[in-house]
């Protein structure tokens, strides 16, 4: 049976001030119309149900997601006691799924992209599906052809096409590689077969499981101990002690990157990551003025090129700007050359050692 793990742990720092620790980026609406994490779970309609949708976040984003899904089961939403990257959501996943469901295939997916088209998606999902049904060792994940050639994202080089029939271009993966300089990225989209990675995958769980075991023996032995205790009285002692000695590792480090049998379908729908501010321009247009407006009240003389946000009704007056960011909150604005919002993570970092934790 498909199951869905939605990983909604991040904390989103380059949004900020807009993104907090307690209303990180996957909890604001962004694209318009929803929240993030509330398009991530109605992505799966139809597909998934409720029941068999687990997210894992950091335990104290379990109530204001909940509040977000109301049609979800709290036990569907699982609260890490501390940070230890995507590799341990996994595998936590993974034995607490295997337990509920001995045949299950995961679909495991950020809580944080876009992706406008519903029907394609669940398309790729179920081809990939097949792909893994068909051969229980695969470990499937989703290329997004390049557009641009983005220094932010990780890379996947596309090898032999696979055999199977299949409704979608499917290949072996010959390499991951890490986030490239432009200049190398370009490359990478003349050669025609690279693929941004987009961190969505589809395996069984008793693979990665396996596959975890094999790369991570001692991250697996915390693991299985969660995994046994999920469901009892003494689940969350458990698991906050086990969890807490992990060594954190991403799953393209712990498994994606060493493992044999890694396919990658190409994606038949626009997907967007959305990683920083300069994301709402793509996702919201642009006026003629090349300005991106997501503010109920704005007034621009002379300003192009650049990025307003605001919240409940505040008016922005902007004169004589050019390529700039501007986000208003209740408690805190940012204005910052739009081509410079990498800095947002050092005034968060500044933050910290101020000791000004209300902002954070």
């Amino acid at each position: 049976m498909l199951h869905a793990i939605i990983m909604a742990g991040g904390s989103g720092t380059r949004f900020w001030p807009a993104s907090r620790a307690s209303r990180p980026k996957q909890l604001l609406n962004l694209a318009g119309g929803q929240t993030m994490i509330q398009a991530t779970a109605n992505r799966l309609q139809g597909l998934i149900p409720a029941e068999n949708t687990l997210i894992v976040t950091n335990k104290r984003l379990v109530e204001p997601i909940g509040e977000q899904l109301p049609e979800l089961p709290t036990s569907s939403i699982l609260g890490e006691p501390c940070k230890r990257d995507t590799a341990p959501c996994v595998g936590v996943a993974a034995a607490c799924v295997l337990k509920k469901d001995p045949d299950a295939t995961m679909v495991v997916m950020p809580a944080d992209h876009v992706i406008q088209e519903t029907s394609r998606f669940q398309e790729a999902i179920k081809c990939a599906e097949q792909l893994v049904v068909a051969k229980q060792e695969r470990l499937v994940t989703f290329g997004i052809k390049p557009t641009y050639p983005a220094e932010s994202f990780g890379y996947i080089e596309g090898g032999a096409a696979v055999a199977d029939e299949t409704p979608f271009a499917t290949f072996d993966v010959k390499q991951f590689r890490e986030k490239p300089k432009a200049e190398i990225a370009q490359q990478y989209i003349d050669s025609g077969n690279f693929y941004w990675n987009s961190g969505i995958f589809v395996w069984r769980a008793e693979t990665i499981l396996n596959q975890l075991e094999q790369h991570e023996p001692e991250m697996f032995g915390h693991i299985v101990k969660i995994g046994e205790a999920f469901g009892k009285s003494n689940f969350s002692d458990v698991f906050e002690t086990e969890f807490t000695a992990i060594k954190g590792k991403s799953i393209d480090f712990a498994v994606m990157e060493r493992a044999k049998e890694v396919l990658t379908v190409e994606a038949p729908f626009d997907w967007d990551d959305v990683g920083s501010w300069q994301a709402l321009s793509r996702l919201r247009g642009t006026d003629e003025q090349a300005n991106t407006l997501a503010a109920e009240k704005h007034i621009a003389i002379n300003t192009r090129g650049s990025i307003v946000r605001s919240e409940n009704g505040h008016l922005v007056a902007t004169i004589g700007l050019e390529d700039c960011l501007v986000v208003h909150t209740p408690d805190a604005t940012l204005v910052a050359n739009k081509h410079d919002e990498e800095s947002v993570r050092e005034v968060v970092r500044l933050l910290q050692e101020n000791g000004w934790d209300e902002y954070l």
